[in-house]
């Protein structure tokens, strides 16, 4: 081995351990590896992104946007807390299952109208807005009413549903300022043949204001004819339009336009979901009914008041049709669960015209050729009807011994002696809470007619 040989190992073995050496020193604005290691903490889970801002135009979230706040659901069981265990999964909402709502439908809210019929003065509107309060009832959102049915979401005890027919101007100018005057959520129940045609209707730019400000809105036909006339009960150039679609599509074609289209064209033009339906006139038929199914609604209304449970047909339930000519219809809403009133001063008597929200036997507005029928009813909607306090009534022949099933709220008769041709009246009578309901619905007897087809019991939608 030569002498250059050995003097380049050593230095080279000597550059090596003092490279060694200054890697173990603490240089400014260096750490070594395992210094490093240990100075700096452990990375923590990365927090969960902030849930995007809701979209007012859906139904979900216009409840969100009109309902109380509610806490943050809690984080899902594969997160860990703080101290290491696993979060609590998000506890299920305790559902009230006695808890009530009554449904409050209004049109034009106006002063001076020449149409008194379906009009209320701007002052008797803010009357009942405040009489909505002293009587006991929390004003929810239609979709907080859904989600109760569904077993989504709790209610209060005694609640209300305030809904606006048909689109009227008066909905947005002179309406919605007093709703938001006491912090009311309510629906818009529209037909579309009535949007944007000038004069008292609204507009779809008013329509899409209102939604961003999280008010909801539902479909109410295409031209708001009578479901079961097509042309019937509104004016010549409509009807004139509807029995041109029903020479084209057909009655069925008609009504599928009617009922399904109508949601088509409103979620497409507002960019939301329609999920409750408004009956013109609270008219229906089966097809109806049937069409209501198809469409997916999850509720459709009639404007026959009654108080509204979580067992309520969904495609029946009723509404009180508030007018300035008939306050009495106010009054018994008020009055329909306990208003503000002990039940002993609220009055003798509570009258629910509520044929249309129940599943008669004849139904209402049946045609029978049957002289001695069996009269049926289910009762569920009026609420617990007290034991030996019903009473049912026949125009033309009088009062009918009843047998009631408590359980299944079905009341039971037999009409022996044979009826004449022509138009009857039932009325149903009990006591609810003390006082005195009442309900009733009409069938005519015509030996030589064919019946009108049965109703089938509703089916309730599928949880969504």
């Amino acid at each position: 081995m030569t002498r250059k040989f050995v003097t380049f190992l050593l230095a080279s073995t000597l550059a090596f351990a003092g490279c060694k050496k200054l890697s173990q020193l603490h240089l400014p604005g260096k750490k070594s590896d395992s210094t490093a290691a240990a100075a700096t903490p452990a990375k923590a889970p990365a927090l969960p992104e902030a849930p995007p801002k809701p979209d007012v135009t859906s139904p979900a979230a216009t409840a969100a946007a009109t309902s109380p706040a509610v806490p943050a659901p809690a984080a899902p069981p594969s997160l860990s807390s703080p101290s290491g265990a696993p979060a609590a999964p998000a506890a299920k909402p305790q559902i009230d299952q006695n808890a009530s709502v009554i449904c409050l439908c209004y049109h034009n809210i106006e002063d001076n109208s020449k149409m008194k019929a379906l009009t209320i003065p701007v002052a008797e509107f803010e009357r009942e807005l405040k009489a909505m309060k002293d009587n006991g009832f929390t004003v929810i959102p239609m979709q907080d009413f859904l989600a109760w049915r569904r077993g989504e979401k709790n209610i209060p005890k005694k609640s209300c549903i305030i809904t606006l027919d048909d689109g009227w101007v008066s909905a947005y100018t002179n309406a919605w300022p007093l709703l938001k005057k006491y912090g009311y959520p309510f629906t818009l129940f529209i037909y579309v043949n009535y949007v944007g045609t000038g004069g008292k209707s609204m507009t779809w730019d008013q329509l899409a204001e209102m939604r961003d400000a999280g008010v909801d809105i539902e479909s109410h036909t295409y031209s708001h004819s009578d479901l079961k006339k097509p042309g019937a009960l509104v004016d010549k150039k409509t009807a004139d339009e509807v029995k041109k679609e029903v020479a084209t599509l057909g009655v069925d074609g008609w009504m599928k336009k009617e009922i399904v289209d109508s949601k088509d064209v409103i979620e497409k033009q507002l960019g939301i979901k329609v999920n409750a339906f408004a009956y013109p006139f609270g008219i229906y038929n089966p097809k109806a009914r049937e069409l209501v199914k198809v469409a997916g609604y999850e509720a459709a209304f009639t404007v026959y008041g009654q108080r509204l449970t979580r067992s309520s047909p969904y495609d029946l339930l009723g509404r009180y049709a508030v007018e300035g000519s008939k306050p009495k219809i106010f009054e018994d809403a008020m009055a329909m669960i306990g208003g503000g009133v002990p039940p002993a001063e609220a009055g003798s008597s509570v009258a629910q015209l509520a044929s249309a929200s129940m599943i008669t036997e004849p139904m209402d507005g049946a045609t029978i050729n049957n002289p001695t029928p069996k009269i049926k009813a289910n009762l569920a909607t009026m609420g617990e009807i007290e034991p030996g306090s019903l009473e049912l009534r026949i125009s033309g022949v009088g009062a009918l011994p009843v047998q009631y099933d408590q359980a299944s709220k079905t009341l039971n008769a037999q009409i022996m002696q044979k009826l004449r041709p022509g138009s009857y009246s039932v009325i149903v009578s009990g006591k609810v809470g003390g006082q005195r309901a009442e309900t009733r619905w009409t069938f005519k007897f015509d030996p030589a007619a064919k019946p009108s087809s049965p109703m089938d019991a509703p089916v309730p939608p599928k949880a969504r």
